[in-house]
């Protein structure tokens, strides 16, 4: 006996997905995305594939560098709140900061986005800053996928996931393991706020306080709550790679982007064995954002110092002799730059030992 045909006339769009949506969304983000053009990327997105002409981008012998992140529990504070426009920057700042670690350029960037109900409203706001943080980074926005899953995401409940890919010539990989020795300095650029880590513990504490989104930030009186803890992460790229390719360029050892983890765990990573920390905190001046954090939440310092970059984005390993003229061409690139702490002898834990106070 044949079997019958169905007759109720499902179609994708009853079970929850919106084919029209998506491809109306696709039209919109367009002009974002042809506007992070640069050397070696056409920046147009509709194909199967985005490509990239490393030739075009001047490079003689390159290594490609890659990462991925996402912003983590960061979305949560966005999606209550109703701020979509800059978490795309976040996601960005969080994959290209760490290329430029590696000594590696930001060439292109992929984004992954996925959701409960795809509103074209809301997808092109988080691609709005998406193409921001590539603007910031000099990355082209080559691509990415948007996924509608009901089912798996609550209606209104979002996440991201980036991927970026640079370039280092050869002989500009870092760290410099074998040139980095005691009595190199450490200088610290400011960050923008918490960044993107420890949000569980942030939303922990902001639970605790029993404050509304929309209240004003008790750090940040003119400035929503929400608001203030939605501050983008800092994107350091174009400032360390005019530092990296200046006349003191060379003496730069290592950089390390102060993540989760925090400087505990961070500064380690990019170290030879045989070599740890001393870390002044009486240098660092963290904003008010997290003093707030540690008396609201009862943090210790010790907590906050590996859950926290605690005002401190990126640490720069450097030769004490190129230390005031790295520091000059950070500076006049827009960064705010300290000496927080040297490298010493360390054969035992803790590598990182830190010194003086914190002023939370």
């Amino acid at each position: 006996m044949a079997t019958q045909p169905p007759t109720n006339g499902l179609t994708y769009a009853e079970a929850g997905v919106d084919i029209d949506a998506g491809n109306a969304m696709v039209e919109e983000i367009k002009p974002l995305v042809r506007a992070t053009r640069r050397p070696g990327a056409d920046a147009e997105i509709g194909g199967f594939g985005g490509l990239f002409d490393l030739k075009a981008a001047g490079f003689r012998d390159p290594i490609l560098v890659a990462a991925n992140d996402g912003v983590g529990t960061k979305v949560k504070i966005a999606i209550e709140s109703g701020r979509h426009e800059t978490i795309g920057i976040d996601l960005v700042a969080m994959c290209v900061n760490d290329l430029i670690v590696q000594g590696a350029e930001p060439l292109f960037f992929l984004d992954y986005f996925a959701t409960g109900k795809l509103t074209p409203e809301l997808g092109v706001a988080i691609v709005r800053g998406i193409a921001e943080g590539c603007r910031q980074a000099g990355a082209a926005l080559i691509g990415g996928e948007t996924a509608e899953m009901p089912g798996l995401y609550a209606e209104k409940d979002y996440d991201l996931a980036g991927f970026a890919v640079g370039a280092a010539e050869r002989d500009a990989l870092l760290p410099r393991l074998d040139q980095i020795r005691p009595g190199d300095v450490l200088l610290g650029l400011a960050s923008s706020g918490v960044h993107s880590n420890g949000y569980s513990l942030v939303r922990k504490i902001v639970t605790l306080s029993g404050l509304p989104w929309d209240a004003p930030a008790p750090f940040a009186a003119e400035r929503s709550l929400g608001d203030a803890l939605l501050e983008p992460t800092r994107i350091y790229v174009k400032s360390l790679l005019a530092a990296l390719r200046g006349p003191a360029g060379g003496g730069i050892k290592a950089l390390a982007h102060i993540t989760g983890g925090g400087f505990i765990d961070n500064i380690p990573r990019v170290l030879p064995k045989g070599l740890g920390v001393d870390l002044d905190l009486g240098a660092i001046r963290p904003p008010r954002v997290f003093g707030w954090l540690a008396r609201t939440g009862g943090v210790a310092v010790t907590e906050m110092l590996r859950t926290f970059n605690c005002g401190i984005g990126m640490v720069i390993v450097v030769d004490p002799a190129e230390a005031g003229r790295v520091t000059a061409s950070l500076q006049e690139a827009g960064e705010q730059v300290s000496v927080v702490g040297t490298l010493i002898d360390a054969t035992g834990e803790p590598l990182v030992r830190p010194r003086g106070t914190l002023a939370l």
